[in-house]
């Protein structure tokens, strides 16, 4: 006759694994739903704009136009929060004379959908979409994902030309984050959304640069290393012993990131590659 407590448990067990299934792109994707401000950034030549996908959404981001010859960085933020998070590095990304496309996703900041892996690919492509209508050259868009982000950066860098990718404390997969953070459950096998970055790195010609804390809790900085061994382009990597997921930038990530745009894109012109300490 089977054990009463072993059905009890396994009832339970079953339960949590139900629970976390149906929920998962909850615990995925942390918006926040108001619409940001855009207040003294007016005053830098910051825009809001309409995208309108392939799958017929109207999604608004900020959008501010390069200075001659300078790059445009297209960036992709985390999973938490919305565009408006980002504003102090716009400002950073202005002082150097860059174009900046922050690009705000579907459930984000007040537009319409609900995020998903496929939708924020869509989202993406429509912003590369973007910048090709005002006139911009491939080689001048620098693709930067932070994060979640860097998913998205990574799928439209190993299909579209670029002139240089910035990944921020990226993962090799959602799915490898999900079954560290839920050992005792088939995470990987469940999700829907699996962002499978170190199966594309591989596959992206474009200068690339990844930044990642020693000490980040989120997503370990053994993914960073690990696409940035499986990466093929010319490829550096900066390791902060000290930041964490969220504080780069407060160690100097963003002055390591512009150098980096300043050398292999700088003002469009092809310049030698010289490797770094840390540069494969």
């Amino acid at each position: 006759m089977p054990d009463p407590l072993i059905g009890a448990a396994l009832a339970v067990y079953g339960g949590i694994v139900g629970g976390l299934y149906m929920c998962q792109r909850r615990l995925l994707y942390r918006p926040r739903k108001t619409r940001p401000l855009l207040d003294d950034l007016v005053m830098l030549g910051v825009n809001e704009v309409e995208l309108v996908t392939a799958d017929g959404l109207t999604l608004f981001s900020w959008y501010l136009p390069p200075r001659p010859g300078r790059p445009v960085i297209l960036y992709f933020h985390g999973n938490g929060g919305h565009i408006g998070y980002r504003a102090e590095r716009l400002r950073r990304f202005a002082q150097e004379g860059y174009g900046v496309l922050l690009a705000e996703y579907r459930g984000y900041g007040g537009n319409p959908g609900f995020p998903s892996e496929r939708g924020l690919f869509i989202d993406g492509e429509t912003a590369l979409d973007f910048l090709a209508a005002v006139g911009l050259a491939p080689r001048r868009i620098v693709l930067w994902g932070e994060s979640l982000g860097s998913g998205i950066a990574v799928y439209l860098a190993a299909g579209h030309e670029i002139g240089a990718l910035v990944l921020e404390a990226p993962f090799t997969s959602v799915a490898a984050c999900a079954q560290r953070r839920y050992p005792f459950v088939p995470a990987a096998i469940l999700l829907h959304d699996r962002f499978d970055s170190l199966s594309r790195i591989g596959q992206v010609s474009a200068p690339l640069l990844i930044l990642h804390g020693e000490r980040d809790m989120v997503v370990p900085v053994r993914h960073g290393r690990a696409l940035l061994a499986a990466a093929k382009a010319l490829k550096e990597g900066w390791f902060s012993p000290d930041a964490r997921h969220e504080t780069l930038a407060q160690f100097g990530a963003l002055d390591v990131a512009v150098s980096f745009i300043e050398r292999r894109v700088g003002n469009c012109v092809a310049e030698p590659v010289t490797a770094s300490a840390d540069s494969d």
